[in-house]
């Protein structure tokens, strides 16, 4: 399967991002994912899949948090970052540029229902 950048987003992800499909196969997908200067996603967590990100531009601070840990983040170019099954996660766009990374989820992204709101510390826009 060869896909090329699609110029327009395919879908909107449940945090509100951006994400434009890419390749995909039975163990996982792979998605381009976009947040504009300035806005923030809301706060998920999946239920099932895993996913990890490359950022390939812009700059972003990403709060995880899990059983044992919780942290904020600075992501930028050329930072890689993983999300784990269970892991609240939220981020949030910094700088004059939107933020984009291509993630990889595993196993493929299953629908709308895999991703379940929950509070973060940042009020979603």
């Amino acid at each position: 399967m060869t896909i090329p950048l699609p110029a327009d987003p395919t879908v909107t992800a449940p945090d509100g991002s951006d994400v434009r499909v890419l390749a995909g196969g039975g163990r996982g997908s792979m998605a381009h994912f976009e947040l504009a200067a300035g806005r923030t996603s809301a706060a998920i967590v999946h239920r099932s899949v895993e996913e990890l990100w490359f950022v390939i531009g812009g700059v972003a601070e990403m709060w995880r948090s899990d059983a044992q840990h919780e942290e904020v983040t600075r992501l930028g170019a050329g930072t890689s970052l993983s999300i784990p099954v269970g892991t609240r996660f939220q981020f949030r766009s910094l700088g004059p540029e939107p933020f984009r990374a291509v993630g990889v989820t595993m196993p493929p992204w299953p629908g709308a229902d895999e991703a379940v709101f929950v509070e973060g510390p940042w009020q979603p826009s």
